[in-house]
């Protein structure tokens, strides 16, 4: 089924990558297609299943109770997302492994599910390619419903060759929780909350807004942040979360 929405849809407006995966609330995501090709390496889409993914904009809006439909992933990310590590990183975002920053755009459709989480269904274009126009959109918003009842199909064929067991590939470890668990003994939980926002690309004005505090209060955060874990920069910060996806126990 997959295979044959790629194809209808290339039809609509040609993009070079999809993807759908499952997300539901606390557990990793379940990959129902995978329309990377050759595109994305495997350490890449270990790293986003094992933990990754909870930087994704889709995941957030997904678990979050987004609207269905169609949308831009620079209509979900965070202010800063595109700046962010997550975005360009070739070792943990599947989208953009081939090399980092190579997507020019991301579009996805969010569709319920039966058993009451939410698939992104996402199509991209590579870097040299122009963004989907606004009449391409137009006419995939038109398919919408088509491909709601596509996805929702196939969960339930998956569904039922499983017998009702855990569905793709579902790595343990990498849980909602993780960013509960990361730096647990360094940091306070106000710091934890702001690792959280920086890790997902929200801006410093972004994280005042959220959190109720000023923006000096944030850079404060951000400085007591970096001294107790021994870095000095969001990159590292970054390159410390993923590390602890990968180990038994985070630092």
């Amino acid at each position: 089924m997959p295979l044959a929405l790629d194809r209808m849809l290339r039809e609509v407006a040609d993009f070079d990558l999809s993807v759908i995966f499952g997300y539901p609330f606390g557990s990793p995501p379940r990959l129902l297609h995978d329309g990377y090709g050759t595109h994305a390496t495997p350490a890449a889409l270990d790293a986003y299943l094992r933990g990754a993914y909870l930087l994704d904009p889709f995941y957030t809006a997904s678990v979050q109770g987004h609207l269905p439909g169609l949308w831009r992933m620079r209509e979900l990310a965070p202010d800063d997302f595109f700046q962010s590590d997550f975005y360009g990183a070739a070792d943990v975002h599947p989208c953009v492994s081939l090399e980092p920053g190579s997507l020019v755009e991301e579009i996805g459709f969010l569709v319920p599910l039966p058993c009451g989480f939410t698939a992104a269904y996402s199509l991209m274009r590579k870097t040299g390619r122009q963004m989907f126009d606004e009449f391409e959109m137009s006419r995939l918003r038109a398919l919408e419903p088509i491909v709601r009842g596509a996805v929702r199909s196939h969960w339930r064929q998956i569904e039922d060759e499983a017998d009702g067991g855990v569905l793709g590939v579902v790595l343990g470890g990498a849980l909602e929780a993780a960013f509960s668990r990361f730096a647990h003994n360094a940091l306070t939980y106000q710091q934890r909350r702001i690792v959280q926002l920086i890790l997902r690309g929200h801006s410093t004005l972004s994280i005042s807004a959220i959190t109720g505090t000023t923006e000096g209060t944030v850079k404060i955060h951000r400085k007591n942040i970096y001294r107790r874990l021994g870095i000095s920069s969001q990159s590292e910060l970054f390159s410390r979360f993923i590390q602890s996806l990968f180990m038994c126990d985070t630092i």
